[in-house]
This record gives structure tokens, C-alpha cells and sequence, in this order.
């Protein structure tokens, strides 16, 4: 504080604040009490106001003007300084700070300040300050605990509103395979179409239960505070998304070329994975460009404690200037297709975001769209 008040001059004798009859009276209730004397540059501190900070034995404390200021927490002291100056330029009727002082013990206690100016000089600069300091560890730790008790809570809601988002898109793609496959079987005129479309309906059905099973995981740990993680080889998993999306490949006339490093693999939660990779190659497919067959190509790279995976294609692609702020978001659509709901990269997203990665797109219309997700090991 004496930074301030350096250059105020005077005559005038002020008391020292440890005379006043009701000081007594206040340190019953613990409160602490500071009376900066900007004439003298000199602070006075109240024992409960040393007491705070382990130093009620230290009759010195305070012949230092900055004996306080200099314990106050880094990260607080910018605004413990501004606060106080905005009292005295007016901006606010009193000076009201909450910090963390250093104690003699090493710890930090979260301390209430409050304060205002009580005598000026004739040119009405303030010349005397008092104020009260209140401990409030016990409040702020508890505060805290709420704290942390409420992003645990937005956590597992966000959790549980990304489970029902998967349960709703994955098993709505497999309903939508399974009621098209149907209906082929039942337009076969020959026992080889039959047993075909059979095939095709034995895959989707083993997909349907892994999918199922999956999910059950998330239930399971949808409890914990961390979301479950397993070794994942990148090319294997992959290929069993590729296998299980064969119906819609075959159908769209698609080409998928995995070409991952077959010694690559992330700690990933296994679910969010596989819906991850089956999201973006049934957008692929499923926005493929009128004038040619889907050909999609998945590479990947390790370096530098980071997992690359690009995914490309040569569909229709995004008009990024236009949409690219809203390419993740919720229920956001870009093309004209009567089955989009907006929610597939929106899953996507939130499922890398929520294990530490992250997900970006370059896409061209008329050409084609990259997708690169970047993993930590």
C-alpha cells in the first residue's frame, strides 16, 4: 500500500488505532483489524489479524509497511492491489478483497479484507484507511468441495447425455440397415440373392450385439469419475468397423482403404472408438458425391506422444467459410439429406474431446473432406 501513498504530505497526528477503546470488543470475535496511516506510512495490524497468519507473537510485524503485502498469494496480489484502487479512485464505496496470505507455516489462509477511507486531507486526498481482515479458510475449502462437486456432477451429465446421443444415432443406423436388408430379402428372387441378403443380415446382427455390448460398458462405468481406457491397435479396429459396415459399403458401391500402421494403437475407450471411426465412415458414405463411388482412405501416424488419424474422402464435401464454425455442433446439418439429424460429429467431437484428443477438418466442396484426429499416447 505504501506504493501509493508515498507523496502525501501533512502534519496531522493521528492516534494509534491500538488506543481505541473498542478494539477490545472486536478482537473477541476473532475479527482482525489493519489502520493504514498514509501520513507516516505506517500500518497497524490487531493481534486476531497476526493470529491469521501465525505471527500474534511477533511484535514487529508491521513496522514493515509491506509486512502483509508481501505474503499475499502471486496469483492474488493483482487484484488485491486494484481493488484497493478502485476504492480510492472512487470507482467503489468501499475496498473488498478476498486473497490467500502466506502463514508462518508455509500454508495459505483465504482471508476476507475490507476497508475504506476515513479522514482526507484539505485537497481531499485520503490520508487514513481502516479496515477489517476475517478468516475464511474453512468457507473457501468447503466452497471448493461444492465446487469440484458440481463439474463432477456436469461431468456425468455430460456422460450421460453422450451415452443416450449414442444409443439413440448407433442403434438407429442398425435399425434403419436391418429394415432395408429386410426388404431385399424379402424382393430376392433367387435362393443365391436370399442367402446373400442372409449373410449380410448374419454380420449386421453380430454388429447390433457388439454395439449393445459397448454400450453396456458405458453403463457400467458411467459411475466413475474416469472414463475406462484399453489398449486399442488402430488397423484391427478398423477393419472389424469396416466388416460390420459391409452391407452399406456394398450398397453405396464404396472403396475404403485402410491404411493404417498395424503397430499403432492409442489408450482409448473402446466404445467411443469404434463409434468414432463408424461415424465419420458413414458420413463418408453417406455423403458421397453424386457424380462417383465413395472412396474413402484412412491413414495414420505416431509421433511426438501423438496419435494421428486422418480420414479422407472424395464426397461432396463441406463449405467450410460458410458452416465451418458449426460443423460440431448439435443437430447442426449441411446437406440436404432427409435422414440428417446433425448429431454424428457432435458425438464424434465430444468422444475424442473427452479422453484428451482433439478433431479438425479440411474439406473442399465439390472434392472432398479430411478429418485428422490427434490422440495422446
Amino acid at each position: 500500500m505504501s506504493e501509493m501513498y508515498n507523496r502525501i504530505e501533512g502534519n496531522q497526528d493521528y492516534s494509534h488505532f491500538e488506543n481505541e477503546s473498542w478494539l477490545f470488543t472486536l478482537e473477541l470475535t476473532n475479527v482482525g483489524i489493519w489502520d493504514f496511516n498514509a501520513l507516516k506510512n505506517k500500518v497497524f495490524f490487531s493481534n486476531p489479524s497476526k493470529a491469521i497468519i501465525g505471527h500474534e507473537n511477533d511484535t514487529s510485524f508491521g513496522n514493515n509497511i509491506n509486512d502483509w503485502n508481501d505474503r499475499v498469494h502471486p496469483e492474488d496480489k493483482e487484484k488485491y492491489f486494484q481493488d484497493f484502487q478502485d476504492h480510492i479512485n472512487g470507482l467503489k464505496p468501499f475496498y473488498e478483497n478476498k486473497h490467500r496470505v502466506k502463514h508462518k507455516d508455509g500454508s495459505y489462509r483465504w482471508i476476507l479484507d475490507r476497508g475504506k477511507i476515513i479522514e482526507k486531507n484539505k485537497s481531499g486526498e485520503p490520508i487514513r484507511f481502516i479496515g477489517t481482515h476475517v478468516d475464511i479458510t474453512s468457507y473457501a475449502e468447503n466452497e471448493q468441495k461444492i465446487q469440484e462437486t458440481l463439474n463432477l456432477v456436469v461431468k456425468q451429465n455430460s456422460k450421460l447425455q453422450n451415452f443416450a446421443h449414442i444409443v439413440t444415432h448407433n442403434l438407429k443406423q442398425h435399425a434403419g440397415n436391418f429394415e432395408s436388408l429386410l426388404g431385399f430379402y424379402d424382393e430376392a428372387e433367387t435362393e443365391s440373392e436370399k442367402n446373400q441378403m442372409m449373410e449380410y443380415l448374419k454380420t449386421l446382427s453380430k454388429s447390433l450385439t457388439n454395439t449393445i455390448n459397448n454400450l453396456n460398458e458405458i453403463v457400467t462405468v458411467q459411475s466413475k469419475n474416469k472414463t475406462n481406457t484399453n489398449k486399442i491397435f488402430i488397423s484391427k479396429t478398423i477393419d472389424l468397423v469396416i466388416n460390420e459396415l459391409n452391407y452399406l459399403i456394398s450398397e453405396n458401391n464404396a472403396v475404403i482403404n485402410n491404411q493404417t500402421n498395424t503397430d499403432c494403437y492409442v489408450k482409448f475407450n473402446t466404445c467411443y472408438f469404434h463409434s468414432v471411426i463408424q461415424n465419420l465412415l458413414i458420413n463418408a458414405i453417406k455423403y458421397k458425391h453424386t457424380d462417383r463411388a465413395p472412396e474413402i482412405t484412412i491413414t495414420s501416424a505416431c509421433a511426438n506422444n501423438i496419435v494421428e488419424i486422418n480420414v479422407s474422402d472424395n464426397g461432396c464435401g463441406i463449405d467450410l467459410d460458410k458452416f465451418g464454425n458449426d460443423i460440431f455442433g448439435l443437430y447442426k446439418t449441411f446437406h440436404t439429406n432427409h435422414d440428417s439429424e446433425g448429431v454424428g460429429l457432435y458425438l464424434v467431437k465430444n468422444q475424442i474431446e473427452a479422453l484428451g484428443g482433439t478433431i479438425s477438418v479440411k474439406s473442399k466442396v465439390n472434392v472432398g473432406t479430411t478429418f485428422t484426429l490427434k490422440i495422446p499416447y
